[in-house]
């Protein structure tokens, strides 16, 4: 038994040291799908950002969870050639579970869920004047669109140092975003966020 408790101190000291933090921050190309396939809607150019930790499991697998704001959302466009717009922007704080499989000490493979919930919500209006009108509507959204949003998410990444890489991950939406059959919800209440992420990786020398 001692030797049992002697072994697992020393799986978690090292499991403790082997572990390396590091900021991350990209560009987010997201959009919004109604049952499942995507709708007249076009994709929205957000950004994510935030920290994440990264600890080995095994000598190819390591699990990173982190903490990103997510901006995701959708766009419209419409009117004589094109030159009117209506987005939807949609402010999360994420939080990935991603279990990495490293093939190389530069490449790996991950998946995992992802566990957002909404802090913000605004619409943006633009007219072919280049006029813009923003509605805020975070308030109200906490009533009528629901507040945690899950996926579930597929990417790779490639580490050109040991501390800087390159990082890309999808993100399929699994619940809905709208709750009710109302004037903000009502929309949404069909809908799906997705989001294709690219961006850097930095990691803390040890």
């Amino acid at each position: 038994m001692k030797k049992l408790f002697l072994g697992a101190a020393i799986a978690v000291s090292s499991l403790t040291f082997a572990q390396q933090f590091g900021i991350k921050g990209g560009m987010n190309v997201a959009s919004i799908s109604k049952d499942g396939t995507l709708s007249d809607t076009s994709s929205k150019i957000g950004f994510n950002a935030g920290v994440f930790m990264n600890a080995p499991l095994a000598e190819n697998f390591s699990i990173q969870p982190e903490v990103l704001y997510n901006d995701l959302g959708s766009k419209i466009t419409y009117g004589q050639n094109d030159n009117n717009s209506y987005s939807t922007n949609l402010g999360y704080i994420s939080v990935p579970v991603m279990f990495q499989y490293n093939a190389t000490p530069e490449f790996y493979l991950e998946a995992g869920p992802q566990f957002s919930f909404l802090v913000n919500a605004k619409n943006k209006l633009k007219d072919g004047n280049n006029n813009t009108l923003v509605n805020d509507w975070t308030k109200l959204a906490k009533d009528n669109l629901n507040t945690f949003d899950f996926g579930l998410g597929l990417g790779a990444g490639y580490y050109f140092t040991p501390q800087l890489g390159l990082t890309a991950r999808y993100v399929a939406g699994m619940t809905k975003i709208g709750k009710d059959d109302n004037v903000y919800g009502q929309p949404y209440k069909d809908s799906k966020n997705n989001v294709f992420q690219v961006g850097l990786a930095y990691k803390f020398a040890k």
